[in-house]
């Protein structure tokens, strides 16, 4: 009786080892994949099983079962994360346990660029490959809603950066995020501001730096720019910026700014009304919003392109004709 008790542990420490080296070959032998990488989403509340499966039909070579059955004995099936995962040439099945446990998620970047418009941040959201394009056919104002943003008119609200995201991720979240980034970068700007600016509010301080934005070739001319902008407010003189007037124009300018143009009314036009537009006119970066809110002191109240980038700035209107016969060949001044 002894023996055979004794010759049934032995058999069962022998299944046991089997099973054991059976289940460590599975977990560290390299699986089978149906492309070079493979990507998949788990989503939030699936469990280890429901996970598992999603992974076999993504063309992972595992076995749902033995996958699941190999998370629950490492104490990590209970712990897996939600997201985009992407998986490469010789991942074992331990490896892609170990993934989703800590969450190691595959991410894409977006880049939204200092000075596109909203049309053009619209357009790279949806067309990226790696995001949900949850905002095709929404209106502005259903975006701005659904991101929780109170302002009427999205142009400019949206902090021009390299976003990371999950992958699969959708539109919307990442400009909810670049409208978070940007009013916390606008507030920390007018909190520093220079108290003698004609701005009533930070709103206008992001007009005035997005038309910073689109009138300066070169960093280090955004200050004096945004002094002439500024000058001119305080003394009643319009802006008579070009950029403002492109704006307004939208998809029927044709690249070529005519007098016509200039001589139309529309809210955006700076040549026919007085003070700053009603919106902003692109997207400034964190340069032209320190520009427009701390300009440092200048008498300019003019300036023209030199056909390099940089300006030529003038303080009454002769020194600024005088620049605009020596500079203006190739494009306009303000």
């Amino acid at each position: 009786m002894k023996r055979l008790v004794l010759s049934l542990v032995v058999l069962l420490v022998v299944v046991a080892a089997c099973v054991a080296g059976a289940g460590w070959w599975y977990a560290h032998r390299a699986v089978a994949l149906q492309a070079p990488v493979v990507d998949f989403t788990v989503q939030r509340g699936l469990s280890m099983r429901q996970a598992a499966a999603v992974i076999e039909r993504a063309g992972v070579g595992v076995d749902a079962r033995l996958l699941t059955w190999l998370a629950r004995l490492s104490g990590r099936a209970n712990t897996i994360k939600a997201g985009s995962y992407e998986v490469h040439g010789g991942i074992t099945p331990w490896q892609l346990i170990l993934k989703l446990s800590d969450g190691d998620v595959s991410q894409a970047e977006l880049v939204l660029v200092e000075g596109w418009n909203f049309r053009q941040v619209r357009q790279a959201l949806e067309a990226h490959p790696h995001l949900e394009p949850d905002t095709a056919g929404l209106s502005e104002a259903d975006i701005l809603a659904r991101i929780g943003a109170t302002e009427p008119h999205p142009e400019g609200l949206f902090f021009p950066d390299t976003y990371l995201f999950d992958k699969r991720s959708g539109a919307l979240a990442l400009l909810k995020r670049a409208y978070g980034a940007m009013q916390v970068r606008l507030q920390q700007a007018w909190a520093e501001r220079d108290p003698t600016l004609p701005l009533a509010s930070p709103y206008e301080a992001l007009i005035l730096a997005s038309i910073v934005e689109k009138e300066t070739g070169r960093p280090e001319d955004r200050g004096l720019v945004a002094s002439v902008f500024a000058n001119r407010l305080r003394v009643g003189m319009r802006l008579q910026t070009d950029p403002s007037v492109i704006y307004g124009l939208g998809t029927d300018f044709d690249g070529r700014l005519r007098r016509l143009h200039l001589d139309t009314d529309h809210p955006w036009n700076t040549y026919t009304r007085d003070g700053l537009p009603p919106t902003p006119i692109a997207m400034p970066g964190p340069d032209a919003l320190r520009a427009a809110v701390r300009p440092p002191p200048s008498e300019f109240l003019y300036f023209v392109a030199r056909g390099d980038g940089s300006s030529e700035f003038s303080r009454n209107l002769d020194e600024h004709n005088r620049a605009v016969n020596r500079f203006i060949r190739n494009g306009r001044g303000s």
